[in-house]
C-alpha cells in the first residue's frame, strides 16, 4: 500500500518521499486510517516496524488542517533518546508544513529548561517528552495544555516496567477530557491492558508481530563463562572485518568500561555509552556512530530502545537481558525493515533458564555455537529452575535457650 492511497495532502506526501519512504508498513497501513478517523487506538508493534510514522503522519496531517497557536499534540516516551528520535522525524516531516515541536527531557543545562519553558508556554505544535521533565514543568505552574487534542504513548510497556505508572496518570490530570488516545507498545502483558483501560475510550486494537524479532535477523548464542566473555568479543569482532557498525549491550556500567578498554587496547574504533553520561556527550557519540566514524558502541539498556541507527551489521548482548521482551528490543536494533543483520548473546551457567524464556517468547530454538578453540570449552546446556523457596529452620534459639529478661539498672 503506498502513502497516496491514504487521505493525505499533497504537501504531506512530497515530506514522506523526501524522506525515503514509499510503501506503508503493515502497522501504518492499519493504524493511519483509524487515527485519521479520530478513534483511540492500542498497538502492539515491536521495533523497526514504523510504529513512529504510523502515529506522526495522521497527526501531522490534522494540524497542517487545522493548524493553531497552542500546543495540539503530547507524546509521552520513556526515554531522553526516543524523545529526541521522535522529533527528529518530526523535523523532517514537518519542514513544509510550519508545524513546531520539541524535546523535554533531562540532563540539560539553563539553556535547555528556558527554552522548554518557552514551548510549554507559547506553544509549539507537538511536545514530546519524558515523564519526569514534563512533569518538574508542570508543577511550576505555567504549561499550557487546555487544547491538547492528541495523546500519545510510546513504548508504554517500558514506561510501565521503569515505575512511569503514577507519574502519567498525574500528567494525564492535566490534559482536557475529550481527546485522541494512542497508546504504543512492543508487548501487551496484562498489566499494559489494565492501564490502557483507565485511558482509552472503544480502542482500535492492533497487533503486528508481538514480541518476534525480525525475520532477517540471524540469531545465534554462545555458552561461555564470565571469565570467557571479553575474549570472546574480541575474537567476534577480529573474525568479521566487513561489519562497519556493531552494538554491544551489558547489564551494568562497569562491565561497559571493561569491554572498551580491552577494545581499545586492541585498536578497535569503540565508545561507551550509559547513563553516567552527558546528554551533550551521549548525542556526540550517537552522531559518530551513525557517520560510522565509530564503529562499535558499547552501552547499557539506556540504549536498548528508543535509538533509531540504521543498517546495524551486529548486536551482542554480553548478558542476557533481565526481560525477555528486552531481547526483542535489543535484536530489534539490527535488520529493521527489509534489512539483515546477526544478533549473539552471551549465556553462562546461570542465565541458561533465563534465556530459555527468551526461546518460549519468540516461539524459536535460537542456534547454540560452539565456542572457537582459543576461548576453551564452556558450560554445557543445561535449563533448571533456580529454586526460590527453602525450607525455614528451626528456631533452636528460641527452644532451647529462651530470652532472659532484661535486667534494668536502678
Amino acid at each position: 500500500m503506498r502513502f497516496e492511497d491514504f487521505d493525505i495532502s499533497d504537501e504531506l506526501l512530497d515530506a514522506i518521499y523526501y524522506m525515503g519512504f514509499e510503501e506503508a508498513t503493515p502497522i501504518q497501513e492499519q493504524a493511519i486510517p483509524a487515527i485519521l478517523d479520530g478513534s483511540d487506538l492500542i498497538a502492539c508493534a515491536q521495533t523497526g516496524t514504523g510504529k513512529t510514522a504510523a502515529f506522526l503522519l495522521p497527526v501531522l496531517e490534522f494540524l497542517h488542517n487545522n493548524h493553531s497557536n497552542e500546543t495540539n499534540t503530547l507524546i509521552i516516551v520513556p526515554t531522553r533518546e526516543l524523545a529526541i528520535q521522535i522529533d527528529q522525524q518530526i523535523q523532517g516531516l514537518a519542514y513544509p508544513l510550519n508545524i513546531t515541536s520539541i524535546p523535554i527531557y533531562g540532563g540539560g543545562d539553563g539553556d535547555d529548561w528556558g527554552q522548554q519553558k518557552i514551548a510549554l508556554t507559547k506553544g509549539a505544535d507537538i511536545i514530546v517528552a519524558t515523564p519526569g521533565k514534563l512533569i518538574a514543568h508542570l508543577n511550576m505552574g505555567y504549561v499550557k495544555f487546555d487544547k491538547v487534542e492528541h495523546l500519545i504513548l510510546d513504548e508504554a510497556d517500558r514506561m510501565l516496567d521503569i515505575g512511569f505508572h503514577d507519574d502519567i496518570l498525574k500528567i494525564l490530570s492535566y490534559l482536557p477530557k475529550e481527546r485522541q488516545n494512542l497508546m504504543f507498545s512492543a508487548t501487551m502483558p496484562p498489566k499494559i491492558r489494565t492501564f490502557a483501560s483507565k485511558i482509552l475510550n472503544d480502542p482500535v486494537e492492533i497487533n503486528i508481530s508481538i514480541s518476534k524479532p525480525a525475520e532477517g535477523v540471524l540469531q545465534a548464542a554462545y555458552l561461555v563463562y564470565d571469565s570467557q566473555k571479553v575474549s570472546l568479543i574480541n575474537s567476534l569482532i577480529a573474525d568479521k572485518a566487513d561489519y562497519d557498525s556493531i552494538l554491544i549491550f551489558s547489564s551494568t556500567k562497569k562491565k561497559v568500561a571493561e569491554i572498551v578498554h580491552s577494545l581499545k587496547k586492541n585498536k578497535y574504533s569503540v565508545d561507551g555509552i550509559s547513563s553516567d553520561l552527558e546528554q551533550t556527550k551521549r548525542e556526540e557519540v550517537l552522531l559518530k556512530f551513525r557517520s560510522r566514524q565509530t564503529r562499535i558502541i558499547v552501552a547499557t539498556d539506556v540504549l536498548s530502545r528508543g535509538i533509531d541507527i540504521k543498517d546495524i551489521n551486529l548486536i551482542i548482548n554480553f548478558d542476557v537481558p533481565q526481560d525477555a521482551e528486552d531481547y526483542v528490543h535489543r535484536v530489534g536494533r539490527t535488520a529493521r525493515a527489509d534489512s539483515t543483520g546477526v544478533a549473539l548473546t552471551f549465556v553462562n551457567q546461570d542465565d541458561m533458564f533465563k534465556f530459555h524464556r527468551i526461546e518460549q517468547l519468540i516461539g524459536r530454538e535460537v542456534m547454540k555455537i560452539h565456542l572457537p578453540e582459543s576461548i576453551g570449552e564452556g558450560p554445557e546446556w543445561k535449563i533448571s529452575a533456580r529454586r526460590t523457596s527453602r525450607k525455614p529452620k528451626k528456631n533452636y534459639r528460641k527452644k532451647k535457650y529462651p530470652q532472659k529478661k532484661k535486667k534494668y539498672r536502678k
